[in-house]
């Protein structure tokens, strides 16, 4: 292929040496693209991404280089901002941390590209989205979920008015993560401190406002319970700490036309389901239940006629009667892939992206609205975010 086919962009990556960061951004994104040549453009044309690593540590930084056969490496973000081959940045750092690099990230007239949530505050979020619109720089923001295999097979099902009119959507998320003492955490120990930007209703509320409106409806009011159930866990140097952010959730939401949609979120659950996040649909003319990869439905047709009689055993059997949605012929990227590849031709091509900046406050503004219900115990309704 001739060089003059590949568009090579430099993507700043701050925050990627953590789990998440480095498996699913770095190692089956960014690289799984590289290793496939690039994102294809149509015509011979596609997009390289050229990563260059950026962070605190170095020793961290040199290792994850190492371990991909990268050689662009820094501590110096300043730096990575002031050199024009690097057009992107993205952000993958903690939620407290993230705003003033956006801030400089857009100053420097680079596209923009972070994880969510995008600021503490709704307010902050608006800035940082009104900053890139008035720099003119492309934006986007990391809203994952929608290209699971399990939601993409529901969102297919919505979009088929398989369910008639949808009555209710019902979603079980978490797992039991641990306080550190005698088993490690698998999450970092500043998700628990609230002066840090610790909080489940702030980091899992950005995901279900983009989950609901992507799938069903516009999200219109919250009532929401919060709770810091594990009062007391370990930091990753085994030292106790009084954990002062919530670790659960227990949610409804009203969305438009009528949908109710409840959620429990809790880092304080033992799975006994189908997955770590479970979303049961029902409608008028049917139900599905979808997990991060698979979704099985059950039409009015199939739906079966128990009676309620808890003195004997049931003679249903209620797992039967659904029938598992089948997997597309082409199967299905990683979801944070999927986005990637899409982001980045938005970048070079303009190709459409509508999951910006103005998108990830509208999750902010979810989680700050269930914030204030936990608060005053009341519902709290959703005001348009202009923009």
């Amino acid at each position: 292929m001739p060089s003059a086919a590949v568009h090579r962009v430099g993507v700043i990556l701050n925050g990627v040496t953590g789990r998440m960061g480095s498996h699913q951004h770095l190692e089956r994104s960014i690289m799984a693209i590289r290793a496939e040549g690039g994102v294809a453009l149509g015509g011979g044309e596609v997009v390289l991404p050229e990563p260059v690593h950026v962070g605190r540590s170095r020793d961290k930084l040199a290792a994850l280089a190492a371990r991909h056969g990268l050689a662009r490496w820094t501590t110096d973000l300043d730096a990575a901002l002031a050199d024009p081959a690097n057009q992107v940045y993205f952000d993958a750092l903690a939620t407290a941390l993230r705003p003033p690099c956006v801030r400089a990230a857009i100053a420097a007239g680079k596209h923009v590209y972070c994880e969510k949530p995008t600021a503490l505050a709704t307010a902050e979020a608006l800035e940082l989205a009104a900053l890139a619109g008035r720099a003119g720089v492309r934006h986007g923001v990391v809203q994952d979920k929608l290209w699971l295999p399990g939601l993409v097979k529901l969102k297919g099902l919505v979009d088929a008015g398989f369910f008639g009119r949808i009555l209710s959507v019902r979603g079980e998320f978490g797992y039991w993560v641990f306080a550190g003492d005698d088993v490690p955490a698998q999450r970092p120990s500043w998700n628990y401190r609230k002066d840090e930007g610790g909080s489940l209703i702030t980091d899992m509320f950005s995901h279900w406002r983009y989950v609901l409106e992507g799938l069903f409806a516009p999200v219109r009011s919250v009532s929401c319970l919060g709770a810091t159930h594990l009062a007391r866990r370990w930091d990753e140097q085994g030292r106790p700490f009084q954990a002062t952010a919530d670790d659960a959730a227990y949610a409804t939401f009203e969305l438009e036309g009528g949908i109710v949609a409840q959620f429990n979120s809790s880092w304080c659950t033992r799975v006994r389901r189908d997955d770590l996040l479970v979303l049961q649909v029902d409608g008028a003319a049917g139900s599905a239940v979808a997990g991060l990869r698979e979704c099985w439905t059950q039409s009015l047709a199939q739906t079966p006629r128990p009676v309620w009689n808890p003195d004997v055993p049931s003679p249903l059997d209620f797992r039967d009667g659904w029938t598992r949605v089948a997997d597309r012929p082409e199967g299905y990227e990683n979801a944070f892939k999927a986005q990637w590849e899409l982001f980045l031709r938005h970048v070079v091509r303009g190709d459409p992206f509508p999951w910006t900046l103005h998108e990830g406050a509208k999750g902010v503004q979810l989680a700050e609205a269930a914030g204030e219900s936990w608060r005053t115990r009341a519902w709290v309704g959703l005001a348009p975010l202009g923009g």
